[in-house]
């Protein structure tokens, strides 16, 4: 049976503010967790209909949660880049979700290779995400929430950090004395 509120991202999901690796609180007392921001490309219109209607089956999944119907001003989780981040250029022509968990997601290449260094998976590599839809209904928020099951790295990007890689900055030095041995 086919889990209606699971969605697998397309392969051009660009992850950003990933903290895949170790987990991470967003402010001081919370609970730390594994998390990271899907930015979907507007053009991928089927991962964005697949997120559309695994939001409503989390809807009509939640409805026990908030008294059987439901709620007119629930937050949900697929937001517009365009619109909400205006400032910042990577979410431009984007939506984005921010989907998390309490255990570490599996992380692999394209091969289905395990990636364990976190330099190999970073904010602004592309590949795809095996995400979740639920339903909440805590301290006076009610709404649909993302958790983050597996990701799977495809290709390198344009890292989003602002730091460079050693081997972007510097040259092989060919050192003479080395030359002679």
């Amino acid at each position: 049976m086919e889990n209606a509120t699971k969605v697998i991202t397309g392969k051009d999901t660009r992850f950003s503010y990933a903290h895949v690796f170790r987990p991470h609180a967003i402010s001081d007392g919370q609970e730390p967790k594994y998390s990271v921001c899907l930015l979907i490309p507007k053009e991928d219109k089927t991962t964005i209909a697949k997120i559309k209607r695994a939001i409503e089956a989390a809807k009509e999944a939640g409805k026990s949660k908030w008294g059987g119907k439901i709620p007119a001003n629930l937050k949900t989780p697929l937001r517009d880049g365009d619109e909400e981040k205006p400032d910042q250029e990577e979410y431009a022509g984007c939506y984005f979700i921010n989907a998390n968990a309490n255990q570490k997601p599996g992380i692999v290449d394209a091969g289905l290779n395990e990636i364990i260094d976190p330099s190999e998976f970073y904010s602004g590599c592309y590949g795809r995400a095996s995400i979740n839809f639920f339903a909440y209904n805590a301290a006076g928020n009610r709404g649909i929430g993302c958790g983050l099951n597996n990701l799977q790295k495809l290709r390198d990007g344009e890292p989003l950090s602002g730091r460079t890689r050693p081997e972007d900055d510097f040259e092989v030095e060919e050192d003479e004395d080395l030359l002679e041995l």
